[in-house]
């Protein structure tokens, strides 16, 4: 038995290597687990999960680690951390790009760089593949090819009896369409890509107006599928302002797309001609990792002026509202897509509605205390509630309108996220888990 220095520095490797497998960024999402488990291949997947099915064990599976609802990727039981899965393959013959499902976007992004290749993946810095593509997946290239979940080709995947099997539309038309379990790769469309444009500029509360102004008119007067922009609304250090992504595929924009935006006064901006994950890698995103916090979602059809009004409105009011629940950060990001950002995939089990695109509002809290825990999830619900209200008031159709499963809140009814498609994705569930191992994990319940 280890004894000496030699022992301390093998139980601190162990602690290291332990708490780096259940951490996540929102730390509200970790959980102190019995033990945690690092597969390497997809047989020790199968293998594990033998185990826990018979043992009748809880537990969870981690891939990037940026889930905000707790208990979904994180457990008191056993952890199992994928990022062993860690490999980017870019195949120039077929055009498609194998990875690991234990990766970030920036790792893939950055494999693929010397290749002049990309991937339709996450539009901020430290997000996971594995959870953002089986949820669907808006990229900032999605009104150019889709969803990430609509240029998926195959994915390895392990069955809940242990068993691993290579999933495409022909092989396993139905498992394709539910993209739900636990997946060891993908291999999706690969896409060409130069430069970009674009980057993060900052406002403060004079220049709001303006900022409301310029996102009104980009998103319901651009068409060109290579533009799109992220307007967040935040609430930070006792005021509003905005975060703005403006982003072009390509090194130079067409002239007018941006140029209300540009000629707004800022109080920082870097915007250039750049790397695709540079542009990425300007998102503030990682500011509150380490924090409590949780997402929500709205689906709209459309933005007014009013529903622009309402978003700022909520920012002001819960910002002063929470800030003494021990919030640091409030935030609504507005997201517009082309209407067409649904056509360009197949059936799949979200979104259950191709027949009109969706634009997820995302609201995102952070705070410090896990005694606020249940005052801030709370009001993300009373917050996300009140803006589907204001928006059919505004003469949208949303009442029935999918939400999206990435942003959605723990409580969502998951017929919300599924609709039509729900007892569809039962059926294939109930087919290939008989014995409902996957009901030890978290997660949307099927």
């Amino acid at each position: 038995m280890p004894t000496g220095s030699f022992a301390a520095d093998l139980r601190g490797a162990v602690e290291f290597q332990y708490n780096n497998d259940i951490a996540h960024w929102a730390a509200s999402s970790s959980q102190n687990a019995v033990c945690s488990v690092e597969p390497g291949t997809a047989e020790d997947v199968g293998i594990i999960l033998q185990i826990l099915g018979e043992t009748q064990t809880p537990f969870a599976v981690k891939g990037g680690g940026h889930a905000s609802n707790p208990g979904f990727s994180s457990t008191t039981g056993i952890q199992i951390s994928m990022t062993r899965f860690s490999g980017v393959t870019y195949d120039n013959t077929t055009q498609t790009v194998e990875f690991g499902s234990g990766l970030i976007w920036d790792d893939v992004y950055a494999a693929l760089e010397p290749f002049g290749v990309n991937v339709v993946g996450g539009r901020v810095t430290g997000v996971g593949v594995a959870g953002f593509t089986l949820g669907g997946g808006y990229s900032w290239k999605s009104n150019q090819y889709g969803l990430t979940i609509d240029t998926v080709e195959a994915f390895e995947l392990v069955l809940p009896n242990g068993t691993i099997t290579t999933v495409t539309s022909s092989s396993n038309p139905d498992l394709f369409f539910a993209l739900k379990g636990i997946v060891t790769k993908f291999t999706v469309k690969a896409f060409p890509q130069t430069q970009v444009w674009g980057g993060l500029i900052t406002f403060t509360e004079d220049n709001l107006e303006a900022v409301g102004n310029a996102t009104l008119k980009f998103a319901t007067e651009v068409t060109d599928p290579k533009a799109s922009i992220i307007t967040t609304y935040n609430f930070l250090l006792g005021e509003p302002g905005v975060s703005q992504i403006l982003f072009y595929d390509g090194p130079t924009p067409p002239d007018g797309i941006f140029d209300d935006f540009m000629s707004i006064p800022s109080f920082t901006s870097d915007i250039s001609t750049r790397s695709f994950l540079s542009l990425v890698q300007t998102s503030p995103s990682n500011v509150t990792a380490g924090t409590r916090g949780i997402f929500h979602t709205v689906s709209l059809t459309e933005y007014s002026a009013s529903m622009l009004d309402a978003v700022l409105n909520e920012t002001k009011f819960w910002g002063e509202q929470l800030a003494l629940d021990s919030a640091t950060f409030i935030s609504y990001d507005v997201e517009p897509f082309l209407p067409s950002i649904f056509s360009h995939g197949s059936e799949s089990a979200y979104p259950p509605d191709r027949s009109r695109g969706l634009l997820p509002l995302n609201i995102y809290y952070a705070w410090l205390l896990p005694s606020s825990d249940d005052t801030l999830q709370d009001a993300a619900r009373q917050s996300a509630s009140f803006l589907t209200q204001t928006a059919i008031s505004d003469g949208q159709d949303i009442g029935d309108a999918a939400l999206y499963g990435n942003y959605a809140i723990f409580s969502t009814n998951i017929s919300q996220i599924y609709g039509g498609n729900l007892e569809r994705v039962q059926a294939i569930k109930a087919k290939y888990d008989p014995q409902n191992v996957m009901g030890l994990a978290g997660g949307w319940k099927l």
